[in-house]
């Protein structure tokens, strides 16, 4: 114990600059695997150490300590420790141990989850996440951990800020498969479901060399959110225009596994998606009958229910295409329901959601369907559209920027080149002569 005792020492001494602390970053990696080895006798040590002046030394411990199988009764004394250590840790520390302070994050996750206290993390991981990341625009592994907290704790809205940050830069791809499935499933929890197609979207159309499980996952709940928003599966071909075209095939710039696999492996929610475009409640109603135990078994169930809610709303606006005035007996009619008080309700919440204009005359019963009052010059209207312009010039000098390090970056070059068999030469006239393709 006299090695661990030393580190201790050097810990203590040379956590004060930033010179020190990069001595003493090759001192624990040297010291990596000793403190594997020593892990179950390393807890007591930790109480001599101060997180938020020895965090890179601490981190060490930590992670080793945490290393092995960690039992319930365990799990409480170490979320305790874990819970501090994030509370007080300096960035600049942790930053330099990175896969370290990702996996005792994991691990923090994994505790919750196993004491049954996701709430607990919530607010810890997102600490964690904002000392870790190099800025708000960066997408590191540990933002599907919160998510995934969030949505177990259903601390939705807290899980909803984070989504609201433009990425732009991501470490894995799979972090970002994960970041967007959870985060479409918080937004369906808000049921904010044109963010939630958006996000689910991405994964869907992500490169990917074969489908694996979030992928399918994704495009399952795709279907469904699509039908409660729109009545049909969108194509992911501009998915926020209102002149898209609804397509049950995939654009053309998604991997060619997904085009191929994806609809095979789906097809129980494509055919639904022929039953809900039917328009009939009672055949849309049997059909998730008789496939109840399948949709469950996809956790998909309470969604699918919100999908025969919305075909009520789907026969509604279809009346309004139609129909400047019209009885509430006939909507009732037309839609299947038990009475004309049914019909009421529903054509009510709808104009209190804006889902349609329309009013109700109480003595005669009848539904008068009105244009959009909206004029677009109001105050609100008009710095909303700027605020969107000016979001959009920030996303193409990223783009463009993006692009033009993309057309200098010798490896993307020689790639595009070897796999090209006739290419335009003059594709690469703006790239540096220090660039050998």
């Amino acid at each position: 114990m006299n090695s661990v005792e030393g580190l201790v020492t050097q810990i203590q001494g040379l956590s004060s600059t930033a010179s020190d602390v990069l001595m003493l970053q090759n001192l624990l990696k040297q010291a990596n695997d000793s403190l594997h080895a020593e892990s179950t006798r390393l807890l007591p040590f930790l109480d001599q150490l101060d997180p938020s002046k020895h965090s890179l030394g601490y981190l060490y411990f930590l992670e080793a300590c945490t290393a092995g199988p960690i039992t319930k009764e365990q799990a409480s004394s170490y979320v305790l420790i874990i819970a501090r250590f994030l509370s007080s840790c300096v960035s600049e520390q942790i930053r330099l141990a990175s896969h370290k302070f990702i996996s005792v994050c994991k691990r923090f996750k994994d505790q919750l989850v196993l004491l049954g206290e996701p709430l607990r993390g919530v607010t810890l991981m997102l600490t964690a996440i904002r000392k870790f990341q190099s800025s708000t625009e960066h997408l590191t592994a540990l933002h599907p951990e919160f998510l995934l907290l969030c949505l177990l704790a259903k601390s939705y809205k807290t899980g909803h800020s984070v989504l609201e940050e433009d990425i732009f830069e991501v470490d894995q791809p799979k972090d970002l498969f994960l970041y967007c499935y959870y985060g479409g499933m918080i937004c369906i929890g808000q049921k904010h479901f044109q963010k939630a197609l958006e996000l689910l979207h991405n994964v869907v159309t992500a490169p990917m060399f074969a489908v694996d499980a979030i992928a399918i996952e994704a495009y399952k709940k795709y279907i469904l959110v699509s039908l409660i928003l729109h009545g049909q599966v969108y194509s992911a071909i501009d998915i926020k225009c209102a002149d898209a075209v609804f397509s049950t095939s995939l654009p053309k710039y998604s991997s060619l596994a997904a085009q191929r696999n994806l609809r095979s492996l789906c097809q129980l929610y494509f055919d639904m998606e022929n039953s809900y475009s039917n328009g009939k409640i009672g055949d849309l109603e049997t059909y998730v009958q008789s496939n109840k135990e399948r949709f469950e078994h996809d956790n998909n169930l309470g969604l699918v229910k919100q999908v025969v809610s919305s075909l009520y709303k789907q026969n509604i606006q279809r009346l309004t295409q139609t129909y400047l005035t019209l009885s509430l007996q006939d909507i009732a009619n037309t839609m299947q329901l038990s009475s004309v008080r049914e019909a009421e309700m529903h054509v009510l919440q709808m104009i209190q959601d804006v889902e349609i204009y329309g009013t109700i005359n109480q003595k005669d019963g009848m539904v008068r369907f009105l244009e959009d009052p909206e004029q677009y010059k109001t105050i609100e209207m008009i710095e909303r559209i700027d605020s969107s312009s000016q979001r959009l010039m920030i996303l193409s000098k990223k783009i463009t920027l993006t692009d033009e390090l993309m057309a200098c970056d010798p490896l993307y070059l020689s790639k595009g080149c070897r796999e090209r068999q006739k290419f335009d030469f003059d594709d690469y006239d703006s790239v540096p002569q220090r660039f050998n393709v």
